[in-house]
């Protein structure tokens, strides 16, 4: 399934300091990947904390001057810019210490990070878009009786033909696709204003 990209609306909202549920909602989304993400770069699990506040404190402070140029993925590569400047800055300080983690390697995994054609760019974007997928997906799958959301899964997640899931699941081939579609109506509303 194909995720869009963060959405300028949410953006723009995040934007205002007034409005702290549209600031909320992106770090709900994005602090819990963060930490993910940054785990096998940091050496204590407390710094991880402490790098993933970072990174949120500048796209907070940096949003309002942040320029969406259209491209999908515009904010996720921004976003990437910022967590690979705070991890630096964290193995400079870290430099000669004992729990530096990795040594020399760090630097050459974060040149690796910052070209937007390399296998750690790919993997960060692949990582960014299956999150987001699933934590769109996790927030609405309550509303939807078992039978809807399994044939839902079974169409666009596990990309399977709606008669064989008609089959499997003891329903018609139409109720398979209006559950599918039911659900990825839900999934859109959901989004709107998180992504374009």
């Amino acid at each position: 399934m194909d995720v869009p990209s963060t959405s300028q609306s949410l953006l723009d909202r995040a934007r205002d300091t007034g409005d702290s549920t549209s600031w909320r909602r992106l770090t709900d989304l994005y602090a819990p990947w963060l930490r993910r993400w940054l785990r096998p770069y940091v050496s204590q699990p407390l710094d991880v904390d402490d790098i993933t506040q970072e990174v949120l404190a500048t796209v907070a402070r940096e949003l309002p001057r942040f320029q969406h140029n259209q491209s999908p993925g515009a904010f996720r590569a921004w976003l990437r810019g910022i967590a690979v400047n705070r991890l630096r800055e964290y193995w400079r300080a870290q430099r000669g210490e004992a729990h530096a983690v990795g040594g020399d390697g760090l630097f050459d995994t974060l040149t690796r990070l910052e070209d937007p054609h390399s296998d750690l760019t790919l993997a960060w974007d692949q990582e960014h878009d299956r999150h987001v997928a699933r934590s769109l997906l996790d927030s609405i799958r309550l509303e939807f009786q078992p039978a809807t959301w399994h044939a839902f899964e079974a169409v666009v997640l596990e990309g399977r033909a709606p008669q064989e899931v008609a089959r499997a699941l003891g329903l018609s081939v139409n109720a398979v696709l209006i559950a599918k579609s039911r659900v990825l109506k839900r999934l859109r509303q959901t989004a709107s204003g998180l992504f374009e």
